[in-house]
């Protein structure tokens, strides 16, 4: 029996949509922009927090800081900070590096620093927050 040939109907950017060299390039393209323009207002959010503390004693600073709202959005900014640092340094060792054990190495160390700043930030700011 002949199998009636089916036409494609699918549009041609529906076949390549996310499937770059790694399959994930348009994850990441993404995500690198979310994180972007979130760093856009949790930036002029932090500075603003910063100059309005200018000239405040430590107690004062620390309550400050200790507010969950500021908390929770200088906890935000850490994250976010950390993330696109890790995604953009990603990109420029794919980009640059073209040894394997180098470009590997790399990711790692890429992996390894962000997360333990990261990690360390968040950790500073829970602190204050519960006053430890």
């Amino acid at each position: 029996m002949i199998k009636p040939h089916k036409p494609h109907l699918r549009n041609p950017l529906k076949n390549a949509r996310g499937l770059g060299s790694a399959k994930d390039g348009t994850g990441h393209f993404i995500v690198q922009r979310v994180t972007a323009i979130a760093l856009v207002f949790l930036a002029i959010y932090a500075v603003g927090l910063i100059i309005s503390m200018i000239g405040d004693d430590y107690a004062t600073v620390r309550a400050t800081v200790a507010h969950p709202c500021h908390a929770i959005l200088l906890t935000a900014f850490s994250i976010a900070t950390f993330w696109h640092a890790k995604l953009g340094v990603q990109v420029i060792i794919e980009d640059y590096v073209h040894t394997p054990f180098s470009a590997t190495a790399l990711h790692l160390l890429n992996i390894f620093v962000c997360a333990l700043a990261g990690i360390a930030s968040v950790l500073a700011i829970v602190r204050i927050a519960l006053g430890a």
